[in-house]
């Protein structure tokens, strides 16, 4: 279906490996390049084979969900137990991709842990910098619902764009999915079969705590 091992694709992949593993240290941003093509040959085989895709598709935006809905809970319980102990606390909550290259995905080779490690840096890929969605921080966001942080309060709740709006009309992707399809540098197949995430809380106070 999808030919992850085809010659042209594999020189790609290569290069980016190289350079990722030559110049972590560096800035190579300039070298974004190379996961937009990618991506873009990536796509246009999977988008050709959406129906045989659909359960994978499904299943992460699933989980990614569940994972966002985590954070969001999570983030409301800490910040409420920093708070009682001081006003001046700010949270904020990331969600991110599992740091590991994915077991369920169907090509496996020793070379991709080293790629993976490339799409999930910020370098490569910049509009991941703070994961799969934009930053949760509280208090700012505490009257926003979950609905509303995962995009599912406006008609209709599917972020489906991008994809075939008549296979996909009834999946209510969120808008974290769309984000990672259509405004990162990951490919659709990339991330569609992970199933595990990272979720960081960090807390940062204005005033120290006496």
């Amino acid at each position: 279906m999808i030919h992850y091992n085809d010659p042209a694709l594999k020189h790609i992949e290569d290069e980016i490996n190289i350079v990722f593993d030559d110049y972590k240290s560096e800035d190579y941003t300039q070298c974004e390049c190379l996961l937009r093509t990618r991506k873009y040959i990536l796509n246009e085989q999977a988008l050709a084979h959406q129906a045989e895709l659909l359960p994978d598709i499904i299943d992460f935006n699933d989980a990614l969900v569940a994972a966002l809905r985590q954070m969001y809970d999570r983030a409301h319980e800490v910040y409420a137990q920093v708070s009682a102990i001081s006003q001046d606390a700010n949270l904020e909550a990331k969600c991110f991709l599992s740091y590991d290259y994915p077991p369920l995905h169907p090509y496996q080779a020793d070379d991709r842990q080293d790629l993976w490690g490339a799409l999930n840096d910020s370098g490569w890929n910049p509009l991941y910098e703070n994961g799969v969605s934009f930053i949760f921080e509280l208090p700012r966001d505490k009257d926003e619902s979950f609905d509303t942080f995962i995009g599912m309060d406006c008609p209709p709740p599917n972020w489906n764009e991008g994809l075939d709006r008549e296979l996909t009309k009834d999946l209510h992707l969120i808008q974290q999915f769309h984000d990672l399809f259509d405004h990162t540098n990951f490919a659709l197949t990339d991330f569609i079969f992970v199933r595990e995430f990272n979720i960081e809380i960090n807390i940062n106070f204005e005033e120290p705590i006496k």
